[in-house]
This record gives C-alpha cells, structure tokens and sequence, in this order.
C-alpha cells in the first residue's frame, strides 16, 4: 500500500517501517530457512521474484507491511537499517466487497528476539493502525496447528477460534473491532508515535555525518 510509504511507527521495543527494496536481501535470506517457510505457509523464492513481491506489497491496494526493527539497535545510525530488521508484519485485505475485513499475519524472524515480548507489541501496534488508519472492523488470522506460542498470544488479543483445517493443518480465529475495543486499543497504546519514515532517515544520516548505507561498526 502507498499509505504507508512514509510511515514510521514508534513503539517501546521496535520500530515499525515500510517494506523497501533495501531490505528484501535480509528479507529473502529468512525465507531460506525451512523453519519460517513451514511457519508462514510459504514456498521459497528466488531474490529476483522476492524483489518483484516487494513491489507488489508496496503497489497493490489490498497490502500493508511493515518491517520490524529494533529500536535500541536502529538509535545507533552506524548500524545498516537492514542490521536492524528483526522481523515483518502485514494486513490483507481479504474481501473484495469489503475493505474492512482483513487478515493479519506477523512474524518474528530472528531467533533471539522470540519470547521476548516482541510479538505481542508488533501485534498491538498493527492492530492499531489497521483500526485507525485502514478501518478494519474484523481481523483474521491463520496459523499452523503446530504454532502453540502464536495461537496463545492471538487468544489473549481475544481472537476466538472459527475453524480447522486438518488438510492445512492450520487453524483461523477471528475478532470483530467493536467501539469497546477500539477504546481500550487506543488507551494501551497511548505510548505509539508515528513519524515520518524520510525525516527519521535523515536524522540518522546527519548523526553520522556521512552516507549510513556505507556505514560498518569497526
């Protein structure tokens, strides 16, 4: 989606930005892992069909995404942008007819960041802005059967299981934003800041005082 091309989301552990060119290396090395295929439902690409999805989630109407960064990492501009990225979030709007149902889908590549509540933030984050900024009113989302972590996270949101597919070995649960929830979404996430992706670039780049795509920790 364009709407989120210069959005930069601020939360307590990570930053939320938009899904570039720059990152789709990082990006096309975590779906090399047999791990996170299985975990997404996802069949590997090769770099160049990882660029052409990039595009496509940057251009298309009907996909948001966000690469997830780490904010303590991302406050120290000699580190590369794409040292930064631990992971990936994405709405999809699932119902021609209606652009207020979507499905959401949220992953956490690196390793050493699981189990450390970043999960649930990136979650609440995106809940949010789906909420506020693309007016869903219902959320979906699919996940392996196998995935015991992500379903017990998604019920503490509330999601209610709806089905089971034993031939995908997945199951959906669902939650429909009623005015209550949106209340209670808006007052949790009072700390959220959105900036605009560009100017935080270029606060980085100034910090340095040179190019911070050239940048290496010695």
């Amino acid at each position: 989606m364009r709407i989120n091309e210069n959005t930069l989301l601020e939360g307590k552990q990570v930053f939320l930005v938009p899904y570039n060119a720059d990152h789709v290396p990082r990006y096309h090395q975590w779906m090399c892992s047999s791990e996170l295929q299985k975990l997404t439902a996802s069949e590997p690409l090769t770099l160049e069909q990882e660029y052409d999805m990039q595009r496509s989630w940057r251009e298309d109407d009907d996909k948001c995404t966000f690469i997830v960064l780490d904010k303590q990492r991302w406050a120290d501009p000699l580190f590369q942008e794409q040292e930064c990225m631990v992971g990936d979030v994405n709405i999809f709007l699932i119902e021609p007819n209606d652009p207020s149902v979507a499905e959401l889908e949220i992953m956490i590549a690196e390793p050493n960041y699981r189990g450390k509540g970043l999960g649930k933030e990136v979650t609440h984050m995106m809940m949010c802005y789906g909420v506020t900024k693309l007016g869903i009113r219902k959320f979906e989302v699919k996940i392996g059967l196998d995935n015991k972590v992500s379903i017990a996270m998604f019920k503490k949101f509330n999601f209610h299981e709806v089905s089971v597919s034993e031939v995908f070995q997945e199951v959906t649960l669902e939650l429909a934003v009623d005015e209550a929830l949106r209340d209670r979404l808006m007052e949790d996430m009072s700390f959220l800041q959105e900036r605009e992706y560009h100017k935080a670039q270029e606060s980085r780049h100034t910090a340095t005082g040179h190019d911070v795509t050239n940048a290496r920790r010695p």
